[in-house]
């Protein structure tokens, strides 16, 4: 049942609205959808077609680059960046999700141009220079045209442009190997809590989607990292203090403005996701360990899951809750899995195991259904 669907029944039921406008409204919508049963399949194709096409696109021109004159790799490169948005002009009045996708491709043909340019003119080798630019060139499509896809890839190509940056500032220095992880953690919560419930996007959500995906495993990596400070085998002294001052900066500072543009007065929240991630680095180790970097990722983990399963109920996320508890379930796998099995038999730890799946999953699930009818009843 559609959202609409809910809220219309219950404005019949509540005596808003006669029965009989009620029953125009679902005639009215199944006429203007008939013909949409089959939209995720189209959507499905769509989006594989385009990534396909912006393969099939970029290997060609690879395949063929050394046998053009250079007028011809120039002329190339300009109809590369041209071709797709013009096509996704032309059939956006007929196919919006086909215009959507062409526009991606073109978006993505843009950066294989800004490079292919760079060396057919041989210009000043600066690598991250070129995801500068196309991060711009995404930028400028998503506010021209407005589409997910562009938001996508201005959420991707920024920070690769940031992290290509500090590689190349610093790869001759030693420096704290926790900082570009981190950055990544807390910009990944960022996008994770960039949906707002009272102003549906798609572009937010596609975003959303990013950070939650990125969210656990950014956290693995952090909490697996030696705090040991290194360099890239070119190292040959620590990075000086205005370095490492502007990369703190700009690690914790872009995350947290960004959340202050997204989420406005409630990215205080966001201020303590970035305490969080700090206190999680902490317990990162090289040689022996301490207790609390031995069992505080444990503990601090499970924290900030049942912090992030709160905001989802009290910003009525269910992505929130979601997320929440995975990291929850999670934490405790990892937990039985590093310090309880290995001290136990093989078959008592195996029983062990199938209980923790068994009625850790139950109770979980119980928890999880709990929370999301809150969410739900709050939403009414």
């Amino acid at each position: 049942m559609a959202a609409w669907e809910k809220w219309l029944e219950r404005w019949e039921t509540d005596g808003l609205i006669p029965a009989e406008s009620a029953a125009r409204i679902r005639a009215f919508e199944a006429g203007k959808n008939a013909g949409e049963h089959l939209r995720w399949p189209v959507l499905l194709v769509l989006a594989l077609g385009g990534l396909l096409l912006s393969g099939g696109v970029l290997l060609f021109v690879a395949a063929h680059w050394d046998t053009l004159s250079p007028g011809a790799r120039f002329g190339l490169v300009l109809a590369l960046v041209a071709v797709f948005p013009l096509a996704s002009a032309f059939v956006s009045e007929r196919f919006r999700p086909l215009a959507v996708t062409l526009y991606a491709v073109g978006t993505a043909c843009a950066g294989a141009g800004i490079f292919l340019a760079a060396q057919l003119f041989n210009l000043q080798e600066h690598w991250p220079d070129g995801l500068l630019l196309w991060s711009l060139a995404a930028l400028a499509a998503w506010w021209l045209v407005r589409s997910w896809p562009q938001a996508v890839l201005v959420a991707l190509l920024t920070p690769a442009w940031l992290l290509g940056e500090w590689l190349q500032r610093t790869e001759r220095s030693v420096v704290d190997p926790r900082l570009p992880i981190e950055a990544a953690l807390l910009l990944a919560i960022t996008y994770a809590t960039a949906r707002d419930p009272a102003t549906p996007s798609v572009a937010r959500t596609a975003v959303t989607g990013i950070g939650l995906v990125a969210s656990i495993p950014a956290t693995l990596v952090l909490v697996s990292t030696d705090n040991f400070p290194s360099g890239f085998g070119l190292a040959v002294a620590p990075a000086s203090v205005m370095v490492s001052a502007v990369g703190w900066t700009v690690a914790l500072g872009a995350p947290l403005a960004l959340a202050l543009i997204l989420r406005g007065r409630r990215a205080w929240v966001n201020v303590l996701a970035a305490v969080w991630v700090l206190v999680l680095g902490t317990t990162c180790h090289h040689g022996p360990a301490t207790r609390w970097q031995e069992l505080g990722p444990y503990a601090w983990c499970a924290l900030g899951a049942l912090g992030m399963g709160a905001l989802g109920v009290s910003e009525r996320k269910r992505e929130g809750i979601e997320l929440g508890v995975v990291g929850f379930a999670l934490t405790v796998l990892l937990f039985y899995f590093s310090n309880v099995m290995d001290k136990l038999g093989r078959a008592t730890s195996l029983i062990g195991f199938g209980l923790i799946f068994l009625l850790g999953g139950w109770f979980l699930e119980r928890v999880r259904r709990g929370l999301l009818a809150r969410v739900r009843g709050a939403a009414r």
